[in-house]
């Protein structure tokens, strides 16, 4: 067979092949999301069904029009799957949940301890994964203790 021949058998026996299987998944880059933020991402019309590998990394939520928010959990990488309603793969893709890095973020090491503060343009306690147990505790207990005083009395 000539070259020329088999590059077109190649060819046509990856198309039909494609045809008689479906549709193949969207493949998308890596999504990059910072822990403790949101992303949205547009999907198509067709997918009725999502799946996050680790749930503790991000999390997923789809809306109407085929909107997808997905929320950064923890550090690491998971796959995102996109379903559609004959089951059918329409999307495999990887999330990436990464540190934050804003200009306002500043980390404050005692040895092994570590606190978070959010400086724009005062410094302000900040509790972020990776914090010092005590401090991350203390400071997520003041602001529940707030969010406590300004919950109307129960009857």
């Amino acid at each position: 067979m000539s070259r020329v021949f088999r590059r077109w058998f190649g060819v046509l026996t990856w198309t039909l092949l494609t045809a008689a299987v479906g549709a193949i998944p969207a493949q998308a880059d890596t999504i990059s999301v910072t822990v403790d933020q949101a992303q949205v991402m547009k999907l198509p019309e067709r997918v009725a069904t999502i799946v996050i590998g680790n749930p503790l990394i991000a999390d997923a939520s789809l809306q109407t029009g085929g909107l997808l928010v997905i929320t950064g959990k923890g550090y690491g990488t998971t796959n995102l799957l996109a379903y559609d309603r004959s089951g059918r793969v329409v999307l495999d893709t990887t999330v990436q949940v990464i540190t934050p890095t804003s200009a306002d973020l500043v980390m404050v090491y005692r040895g092994t301890e570590r606190e978070s503060y959010s400086c724009n343009p005062d410094c302000e306690r900040r509790i972020t994964l990776g914090d010092s147990p005590a401090y991350f505790n203390a400071t997520l207990g003041e602001g529940g203790a707030r969010t406590g005083q300004a919950a109307p009395p129960a009857h």
